[in-house]
């Protein structure tokens, strides 16, 4: 946290407070909180109620911080909201005793619990690893705000006085993490949901820049809110307009009879700052800003605007948002979307009302979609959050082209992956592909990690993503891999069945040719019968409908099926339709088999993520975090970045407890000769990457084309951000293209797998521990049947200013 820039962040019921580190200069300020406290909230704070006590606790925390002492200030609207502060109980003891005060018009929203976040994360940073409390047995609302904070808690009494305690999750326990980190999301997934009805279920919305003449953004979306039959009230904003169709317009937003839910801003690029200005005079709650053409200064300065005023914000630069449901539709699309079950976040606008069509064509239809633009504020992390407990949506399609907290929406897409597909698409594989308005996309092997890790379904293209969403929002997810195919076209079925080996599925049996005179009736049956049959998980159903047969689509229509399935209808017109069902909804038809089967791999895919184990990021009881902590300090005091000495590199190791063979960081050729006559080359890398954080990189090397034993093999790799799980370490391992010479394929001994897999828990640990390892290779490592040996090592320090990625703030 930087005294100089400020931390946003949401209470529990919506609203907008900056949290900073208290200076000498807010002591007037402080001070005139704690004199304005009531008597009874002056007490449960200092034990008693003197009139002194507030000047000498201002003195007291209004200092600059230090690793043994801060106090946070929480300020709304301008004024102090709220102070936490902790001070050390002794030097070294990684023990500090806090206390909180809140102002009495703000009590019962949530800002000594955020406060108190905020003092976890930076105690975190500082090697406090203990807060102690005090607090009066009638205090119970002080006593709630540690019962719930997610912490465990010990109490002691004495004198009508608790005694708390409480250990911070830290470096000994990622479990004890894990679930601080759960309660807290929790939090901040309701604070969002509080703020986010501004933007996404407005009881009023006014479009400032709407214009009597056709063919303007402004003018575009009025009329299609209009048109939507949106309940709420509409306001119009444009000072040189008069009646704007059946809306009455108003000169200026501070004319407006009320602070709106939603202002909805098309105005010039020059005029964004002042609107936005009036907005937050007026009291609105949100902003979707259209207008384009904003450079980096104007950003910065109109998100400036929505977090002093306390708006949330869409865009800039983009196409609006709507939620069907209510009939909103605040975008100027040239046709408005159906009410469904798909919601959409897009970076691209145009792309965004393009899926919106053709989701809409199909019938999934749209529960929520915005056009985020650069996401200056509102971004996929907040929508996903919204989704979670909409109660409308059962599948998300992202299109992301940059992130603000990966590791953020990684937790928060796993979470929300667990109870519905969330699905994207993998754009700017490719130079040529990368988004002119973006300095650098992330590196692909960084954001291929990040969506297999949390459950993402990728596609590659946007025919992918259409035709997989489909299925997704009309079909079960399959129970396995094992697919029955029944086609009155033997050679499709054939073409069917390489599709389903090609995308790692098995086919049930054989494929089922009905020959091409078959019976609906009879075809219908066939499906029914797979479906029963306990082997099977899903059907595909290739049809070609001719003179000769029956009604196969309408067989389809009719088949009493629960697994999911997927038609093929050869001579349909369109990639993929939905074919109504009257028993149960909806079933994808695709125009070819490949296109049905690539959709169902990929919702198998998706279900095997969902069933597998979560996994966990083991505790390791001897590793020597601080001793690690310490000598990369030591080295970034003498050198700002540069890789470690071979001692000092086998020093660092040490600390996680991976040892390097001859005790140094030099290749020891002895050693290797004696490792590889067993052993089988690996190599284990970490790349820092600024954004995503550490980045784990596992392959085989030694592995030389022509060799006698590895001439079919290629030295391939596969990569995992941290923390590893045990689920991710395995998966590694196993996801290399040569994995299966690690199994003995070749004829020699299986190496120790188990101990790779600790090798590679102990390096994620150790990259994520220390952010200042910006590179680390182990090259080689020598997989034996009996162990790993790590034959060298190089390692590289860089400083870097750590930033807690699950700390409650706005972007």
């Amino acid at each position: 946290m930087n005294a100089a820039k400020p931390v946003y962040a949401l209470l529990a019921d919506g609203t907008t407070v900056e949290i900073r580190p208290a200076t000498p200069d807010d002591f007037d300020a402080v001070k005139a909180m704690h004199e304005a406290m009531s008597p009874d909230n002056t007490y449960m704070r200092f034990f008693n109620i003197s009139r002194a006590a507030g000047e000498v606790e201002a003195r007291r925390i209004c200092r600059y911080p230090t690793p043994a002492s801060v106090a946070l200030l929480a300020l709304s609207g301008g004024e102090v909201a709220g102070c936490a502060s902790y001070t050390a109980v002794s030097p070294q003891s990684g023990s500090a005793e806090v206390a909180f005060a809140v102002a009495d018009h703000m009590h019962h929203r949530g800002i000594a619990t955020l406060l108190l976040e905020h003092l976890v994360s930076w105690a975190r940073g500082h090697q406090v690893t203990t807060f102690t409390a005090q607090t009066l047995t009638e205090n119970r609302v002080m006593l709630n705000v540690f019962a719930d904070a997610g912490l465990p808690v010990d109490r002691r009494y004495a004198d009508g006085v608790y005694e708390l305690t409480f250990p911070l999750p830290g470096d000994d326990s990622w479990t004890a993490l894990d679930d601080y980190l759960t309660v807290v999301a929790e939090r901040e997934r309701s604070a969002e949901a509080a703020s986010l009805r501004h933007v996404f279920a407005p009881e009023s919305v006014a479009v400032v820049g709407a214009s009597r003449r056709k063919g303007t953004a402004g003018r575009a979306i009025l009329d299609n809110i209009a048109a939507g039959g949106y309940a709420g009230r509409l306001y119009a904003v444009n000072p040189h307009a008069g009646q704007i169709g059946r809306v009455h317009r108003l000169a200026s937003v501070l004319d407006l009879p009320e602070p709106v839910d939603l202002a909805v801003i098309a105005v010039p690029a020059g005029a964004v700052l002042e609107v936005a200005e009036q907005c937050g005079k007026r009291g609105v709650r949100s902003l979707v800003v259209i207008t384009s053409g904003l450079d980096a200064e104007a950003c910065e300065a109109l998100l400036a605007v929505c977090r002093r005023h306390g708006m949330r914000l869409v865009g800039p630069d983009g196409f609006g948002v709507a939620v069907p449901s209510i009939g909103l539709n605040a975008t100027f699309a040239a046709s408005p979307p159906r009410p469904g079950v798909a919601g959409l976040v897009m970076q691209s606008g145009g792309l965004g009302f393009a899926l919106v069509d053709q989701l809409s064509r199909l019938g999934v239809g749209i529960s929520v979609f915005a056009s985020v633009g650069p996401k200056l504020d509102v971004s996929s992390n907040d929508l996903l959050l919204w989704w979670e407990h909409d109660g409308v949506t059962k599948v998300a399609v992202l299109y992301i082209e940059s992130f603000g907290n990966p590791r953020k929406f990684a937790r928060t897409a796993r979470r929300v992956g667990a109870v519905m597909p969330v699905l994207t698409v993998l754009a700017g594989r490719s130079a040529t592909g990368q988004h002119p308005g973006i300095d650098s996309a992330p590196p692909l092997a960084s954001r291929e990690a990040l969506f297999e890790q949390a459950g993402v379904i990728t596609t590659r293209g946007f025919g992918e993503l259409i035709e997989a969403t489909a299925l997704l929002a009309t079909q079960p997810v399959p129970a396995g891999r094992t697919v029955a195919i029944v086609s009155n076209v033997g050679s499709a079925g054939l073409l069917a069945a390489d599709a389903c080996t090609d995308r790692g599925l098995t086919v049930y049996r054989s494929p089922i040719d009905m020959t091409a005179t078959v019976r609906g009736e009879d075809f219908r049956q066939c499906l029914e019968s797979l479906a029963a049959q306990d082997e099977v998980d899903a059907i595909i159903a290739v049809v070609l409908p001719t003179g000769a047969t029956g009604d196969l689509v309408q067989a389809v229509q009719d088949a009493d099926v629960g697994i999911p399935l997927a038609a093929v209808v050869l001579n349909q017109p369109e990639s993929v339709r939905l074919l109504p069902r009257p028993a149960h909804g909806q079933v994808p038809a695709y125009g070819y088999p490949e296109a049905a089967v690539a959709a169902l791999a990929r919702a198998a895919a998706y279900g095997a993520w969902r069933a597998e184990p979560r996994g966990r990021v083991h505790d390791f009881p001897d590793i020597k975090t601080a001793n690690a902590r310490a000598l990369a300090r030591e080295f970034g005091s003498q050198a700002p970045q540069g890789w470690l000495a071979p001692d000092q590199t086998a020093d660092l190791l040490r600390c996680y407890g991976i040892p390097l063979a001859g005790g140094e960081g030099s290749r020891v050729d002895l050693i290797e000769s004696a490792a590889r006559a067993d052993g089988i080359e690996v190599i284990v890398r970490v790349a820092a990457d600024p954004t995503f954080g550490p980045l784990v990189t596992f392959g085989l090397g030694g592995v030389e084309p022509g060799s006698p034993r590895t001439s079919q093999v290629f030295a391939d790799s596969s990569a995992r951000l941290t923390p590893l799980t045990d689920t991710d370490a395995d998966k590694l391992i196993r996801s290399v293209r040569s994995a299966p010479l690690l199994s003995g394929a070749d004829g020699r001994p299986a190496a120790d797998l188990g101990a790779l897999r600790d090798l590679l828990l102990r390096v994620s640990r150790l990259a994520d521990d220390l952010p200042e390892v910006v590179s680390l290779d182990l090259d080689p490592v020598i997989a034996r049947p009996d162990r790993a040996v790590v034959a060298h090592a190089r390692i590289k320090l860089a400083p870097v200013q750590p930033r807690d990625p699950f700390l409650r703030r706005l972007r």
